[in-house]
């Protein structure tokens, strides 16, 4: 318990006089120090979490959350049943090949992806507002691709270009790589060059005919209700087709995120460093202090106060400056983390600069995501580093003489 007399002599402390100008400058840089360290770590981590998640958005709105791939026998439909139903929002059958395009002497490998004119209309990545084009006039003859692959290929609406398979047709003069001409009918925008620039799509039937496929071998996409807790619902999935390999989009993209996991945790700890450094500024301040109140410790001391006090007194002054420190940078940091997208247009406009390009990062503003978690770890962290620093010159002042302090007073 911290005892009436304790809290008064603190307050005092934390009011510096003139006397003690110096000593009011430490302070003032451990506050500003600890306080922008705080904000900027929440900040940084806010950005990140806010690119993580839209790529997230980006990644599956391109993938499955869970895909079910047959080994040699086809997907028993008979076991898509009401367990897997409840957790899924849409299951639908697909299919891909790897086919070549011919374009004006141009040549581009690329990916095709095969779905029912149904299914396509529900593809998210071809339903959003970036979409060039129409999806319900899609047949045998047209195909979708992203806004990359036409701008390198210069694609518009209404274009028409050949496909070359790599499964052959028997000719006369032996085999020949089959080949089909599509039109454009539509021109996709995902928000990511890889896959806009790679993928395209057609009907499923024209798919598996051009490539030779049979349609037994159709991959299950399931798109679930709640994707965030992805492996046990992928589990779930695993318990119906057991005899199928399942897999999710985090299963083909663990690489990417992993280094994103691996970048967040370094960035965390290099940013720690500030508010570190400027704890150490508490250290120097309260041994100023306990220098310039040697006095006073001493007469306090003489009149009976313990040790264990005088440890209370100047820990509470160290704390008490770290806390508050660290609750305005929480401030500090929640506020420029929401208004973010204000302050990088304000940077913008005053200094005439693109801060943040939508044609380098394929977004339209700044992603931030407050993460409460984040928030709490790096409050802690702060308070326990401010708690640590404070201990030793709080045990330092206790273990003043009072005689000697006195005796050259």
């Amino acid at each position: 318990m911290i005892s009436t007399l304790e809290k008064e002599i603190t307050l005092r402390f934390l009011k510096a006089r003139k006397k003690d100008g110096f000593l009011n400058v430490i302070s003032i840089f451990s506050f500003i120090g600890i306080s922008l360290g705080v904000a900027v770590l929440i900040i940084v981590m806010s950005v990140m979490n806010g690119f993580r998640t839209e790529l997230i958005n980006k990644i599956v709105g391109f993938n499955s959350h869970v895909t079910v791939k047959p080994y040699s026998n086809s997907i028993d439909e008979d076991k898509i049943n009401n367990k897997l139903k409840s957790i899924s929002k849409n299951i639908i059958f697909s299919n891909s090949g790897e086919a070549i395009i011919l374009k004006n002497n141009n040549t581009k490998g690329i990916v095709l992806r095969g779905y029912k004119h149904n299914d396509l209309l529900n593809l998210q990545v071809l339903t959003n507002e970036k979409l060039k084009g129409d999806l319900r006039l899609i047949d045998e003859n047209f195909i979708s691709i992203g806004s990359e692959l036409s701008f390198s290929l210069n694609l518009e609406i209404g274009d028409e270009l050949t496909l070359m398979s790599p499964s052959g047709v028997q000719t006369i003069i032996g085999s020949m790589p089959k080949q089909k001409t599509f039109i454009v009918n539509s021109i996709f925008n995902s928000g990511l060059a890889e896959f806009d620039n790679n993928i395209a799509f057609i009907e499923l039937n024209v798919l598996e005919e051009f490539f030779g496929y049979d349609p037994n071998e159709r991959n299950l996409e399931i798109y679930l209700k709640n994707p965030n807790n992805i492996e046990s619902q992928k589990l779930i999935v695993k318990q119906i087709f057991d005899d199928e390999f399942v897999f999710s989009w985090a299963d083909t993209n663990s690489s990417l995120f992993s280094a994103l996991k691996v970048e967040r945790n370094v960035m965390f700890i290099i940013l720690s460093l500030i508010i570190i450094v400027a704890a150490f500024n508490i250290i120097s301040g309260l041994t100023i202090l306990v220098k310039n109140k040697t006095r006073d410790i001493a007469i306090l001391k003489s009149i009976g106060v313990l040790n264990k006090s005088i440890i209370k007194i100047f820990f509470l002054v160290g704390v008490i400056i770290g806390t508050s420190a660290t609750i305005f940078g929480i401030f500090l940091g929640i506020t420029f983390s929401i208004y973010i997208e204000n302050f990088r247009q304000f940077l913008s406009s005053v200094f005439n600069i693109s801060l943040f390009p939508e044609e380098i990062y394929f977004l339209s503003k700044m992603p931030s995501e407050i993460n409460p978690t984040s928030i709490i770890l790096i409050s802690v962290c702060s308070i326990i580093i401010t708690i640590l620093v404070s201990i030793f010159p709080a045990f330092k002042a206790s273990r003043l003489d009072p005689i000697k302090s006195l005796k050259y007073e």
